[in-house]
């Protein structure tokens, strides 16, 4: 598939930034969104703000972006770690109720109210992509050592929303596709305090792991709408 327009939510993190230059280079024009309207100074970048504390600057700025409506969007947004260290809980004992609560709404509600204002922009009789950065351990049945309870809660209720929205849209889009993906553990901000003991050869450039995600996409039918994805394509298990 050959996006016409992309928009990506959280263009200021390693793998958001990285998605933004590698489709710019492809020669596909990119709405680049941040809280501070940070882009990538690249010809086809075109920068929007938005906060995912604030549903009505999401609906602004998807208003804003005017026509034809990005045919790929993909929500790069995510918080693993709290600005003051709390997080990811390796125990029931840790567990802080607004820590929670905080890392729901930005990891499952704002990306949730994101595709409420993007996906009635799709067209009905063409395709269209909308992605959300999910991670394996938001998957139940893998799930064999427990711990990070926030992070893994708030990664398996996107997961469910993203097969709801995939059912929803499914009867009216027949050729849209509504996915998460998995990018594995890339070298951003967000993976750092967790790298110290990763196998050799398990850490992602962030411009690698943009280039592995796109080519899943490009790969995916309406028929794979629904699921979640791992950078090399694999489904995973719900």
């Amino acid at each position: 598939m050959i996006w016409q327009r992309a928009a990506i939510f959280g263009s200021s993190g390693g793998i958001g930034r990285a998605l933004v230059e590698t489709l710019a280079r492809r020669g596909i024009p990119v709405l680049a969104g941040s809280r501070a309207r940070e882009g990538p100074d690249i010809d086809g970048v075109t920068p929007f703000s938005f906060d995912l504390d604030d549903e009505a600057s999401i609906a602004s700025a998807v208003a804003a972006w005017g026509t034809p409506a990005p045919d790929l969007v993909i929500v790069a947004t995510g918080l693993l770690t709290l600005a003051n260290g709390t997080g990811p809980e390796r125990t029931l004992k840790q567990l802080d109720s607004a820590a929670m609560a905080r890392v729901m709404h930005l990891n499952t509600i704002g990306p949730a109210l994101i595709a409420k204002h993007v996906l009635p922009l799709f067209p009905r009789t063409e395709p269209a992509s909308f992605a959300a950065i999910s991670a394996r351990v938001g998957s139940i049945g893998d799930n064999r050592i427990g711990g990070w309870h926030s992070y893994r809660a708030s990664k398996a209720a996107l997961n469910m929303l993203i097969r709801n929205f995939a059912i929803e849209l499914g009867r009216t889009h027949k050729q849209a596709i509504i996915v998460g993906l998995h990018p594995g553990t890339v070298d951003t901000q967000l993976s750092e305090p967790f790298q110290n003991n990763l196998p050799e050869g398990q850490l992602t450039a962030p411009e690698d792991s943009a280039a592995n995600l796109l080519s899943v996409l490009e790969g995916l039918t309406p028929e794979d709408s629904g699921d979640v994805f791992d950078w090399k394509g694999e489904r995973i298990e719900p």
